[in-house]
């Protein structure tokens, strides 16, 4: 099992290479490509063994400004050019923004698999 973090004071960002797995928490208020970089490099680094499923767990993200959610936009639509075939979004009711901003993303892959528990 190979399990990589990047942690800030606000969030945490966990990468298992083993499920596929990129787990977001915390408070994510992203002003620019220098704070997402080391993100966007976990999300990419799950899409270059390319397997069927990757699942981003983001039931612990409390917060994500419209910065976060146009990462997590352009990365599905990467995910969509791939051979990835499934992409799974674990989502809560607990915070309000998940549910209104993660449906969204279907928009874009229309595949993928949300999953909102209630909180």
């Amino acid at each position: 099992m190979v399990i990589q973090s990047f942690n800030n004071e606000d969030y945490q960002v966990t990468y298992d290479s083993d499920t596929t797995t990129i787990s977001l928490g915390g408070t994510l208020r992203l002003s620019g490509l220098e704070q997402s970089n080391p993100i966007i490099q976990f999300l990419n680094e799950a899409l270059e063994a390319e397997p069927k499923t990757i699942t981003l767990n983001l039931r612990q993200l409390q917060f994500l400004n419209s910065f976060g959610i146009n990462m997590l936009s352009k990365f599905v639509i990467k995910v969509r050019k791939t051979q990835t075939k499934n992409l799974v979004i674990l989502a809560s009711r607990q915070f309000p923004w998940q549910g209104k901003s993660l449906k969204n993303l279907q928009k874009l892959m229309p595949t993928i698999q949300l999953e909102i528990e209630e909180s």
